[in-house]
């Protein structure tokens, strides 16, 4: 699953660790996430917006939706 976390995360300065404490999960969860090798939950999905002050979509590629090109 695509994500702009790393993007957004940087953006407000924060470390993988500081977003992990934030949101309740390890540092190692959020770079699962960053790297694609780990989806999160949608409840974790809602509390990584919260901090973000966005949508799951603006975060998380919804991979079931084609692009008509």
């Amino acid at each position: 699953m695509k994500t702009d976390l790393r993007r957004r995360r940087a953006m407000e300065g924060l470390s993988q660790k500081a977003l992990g404490e934030r949101v309740g999960v390890s540092r190692q969860a959020i770079n699962a996430i960053e790297t694609g090798k780990h989806h999160p939950s949608l409840d974790l999905a809602y509390r990584l917006t919260a901090v973000f002050r966005c949508q799951v979509e603006d975060l998380f590629e919804n991979p079931y939706i084609q692009d008509e090109a």
